[in-house]
């Protein structure tokens, strides 16, 4: 695309759809056989996800996507790329006939736009947890993701580890008894990184950053160094902290372990909710987020300064499990020497979360993380966030993803946004 085209394009003040029709191509791979990728974010997360894409033989990196022209420059080197493959807006990057497949690892407020264009433009995508950045949005992309039938990996990670799965399986096969309640527990300290105290003053924009993209649909505020790339998730119109950062990677595991992929609890309360009480970072940094499923069993996420108990404890009437990675404990040892009879259900097994995306981008077969069991995990933190806000205890409706009889509630079942962008 020449310059003069891209100033053309970018002329247009609403989002540009193109469907992979127009685009002249229609789930066809290169020619030399490799899927051909482009990668939007490319951040410490972005970063790690293109070098895990660069190491499968067979993925091509074509394109890089950036509002950072540092990141970009950057990742540009990593991927043997030249100036011309990199961009500043990923709807030039979704207008590529060449694009087969894209890595989102933007910010949580741009995974939602990012994803649903790339679905109407013919896209396979690995994106980064949580799916969206609220209830609302998350359906959207799972609807779009269905509706012009793309694959989706969601960067809960977990589901690609064995040691994760045998958990589930054994939790799933009742070899702890009836289960009874699932303990989540997360960092609660903000882990800020380069310095910032999130007291920071308004400063000029550098030129390399696209501040105003960067924001998106978010409400315009003051630049601050302190507000942008990975320290975003403290503040509390872009993340709620940890609810959603590491929840959603252990809610995730909780919901495969318990079997409830298509669906979330329907009972939620929070407490013990603490914020700072000035600067930029007002996300919740101590809080106790209390759920029930409708069959009872109980579902609790906290946050702690106890390492050990990062992750996710099934509690049986028989006994316990904890998985985290590649942690694996049990209350009795002989519960993980279990073997699983012939009978017994048996999880998806993934053994790279990067290869297993490629996989299904060639067979149009399984992910490991698909976009429904990825929403059903970002809502239960959604709604541990949204009870923390409205202080009270909240019942929800799985099938219609709304709060019952609390308006309040159901008003931050999607995000206010700005400008042009919508979904």
């Amino acid at each position: 695309m020449s310059s003069l085209n891209r100033r053309q394009f970018l002329q247009s003040a609403a989002p540009l759809i193109l469907p992979a029709a127009v685009l002249g191509r229609a789930g066809a791979v290169s020619p030399n056989g490799k899927i051909r990728l482009a990668c939007i974010g490319v951040g410490g997360q972005g970063t790690s996800n293109m070098n895990a894409f660069l190491a499968d033989e067979r993925v091509q990196v074509v394109a890089i996507c950036d509002v950072d022209g540092q990141h970009r420059d950057r990742a540009m080197k990593t991927a043997k790329l030249t100036k011309a493959d990199c961009y500043n807006d990923f709807r030039e990057v979704l207008a590529r006939s060449d694009v087969d497949a894209i890595m989102n690892a933007t910010p949580d407020h741009w995974h939602s736009h990012i994803a649903i264009a790339a679905a109407e433009a013919g896209k396979d995508m690995f994106s980064e947890k949580p799916l969206g950045a609220s209830i609302g949005e998350g359906r959207a992309i799972c609807d779009a993701v269905t509706k012009h039938q793309r694959v989706l990996q969601c960067g809960t990670w977990r589901r690609s580890g064995m040691k994760v799965r045998m958990a589930c399986e054994l939790v799933r096969n009742g070899y702890i008894g009836e289960l009874k309640e699932i303990e989540v527990g997360v960092p609660g300290t903000f882990a800020v990184r380069g310095g910032f105290t999130g007291l920071e003053g308004p400063e000029a924009v550098p030129a390399h950053l696209d501040y105003n993209l960067w924001m998106g649909s978010t409400a315009e505020r003051p630049y601050t160094a302190a507000r942008c790339h990975f320290n975003f998730r403290w503040i509390d119109e872009y993340s709620p902290g940890y609810i959603t950062d590491w929840g959603a990677h252990f809610v995730d595991v909780a919901q495969w372990g318990a079997g409830m992929d298509d669906t979330t609890p329907v009972e939620v309360s929070a407490s013990q909710v603490k914020r700072r009480d000035k600067g930029l970072y007002n996300a919740p940094e101590q809080f106790r987020l209390e759920y029930r499923y409708a069959n009872g069993v109980k579902l609790t996420m906290f946050s702690t300064n106890d390492k050990a108990t990062y992750g996710t404890k099934f509690i049986g009437s028989e006994g316990w499990i904890f998985s985290e990675s590649e942690v694996l404990k049990a209350s009795n040892t002989d519960i993980l020497r279990t073997k699983l009879k012939d009978s017994d259900t048996k999880l998806f097994v993934s053994k790279h979360h990067h290869r297993n995306f490629i996989d299904a981008v060639l067979s149009r077969g399984q992910v490991a993380a698909p976009a429904e069991a990825a929403q059903r995990a970002a809502t239960i933190c959604h709604m541990g966030a949204i009870a923390a806000k409205i202080g009270q205890p909240l019942k929800f409706d799985p099938k219609t993803e709304r709060f019952e009889g609390n308006e309040a509630a159901n008003g931050m079942v999607t995000r206010a946004m700005r400008g042009p962008w919508k979904i």
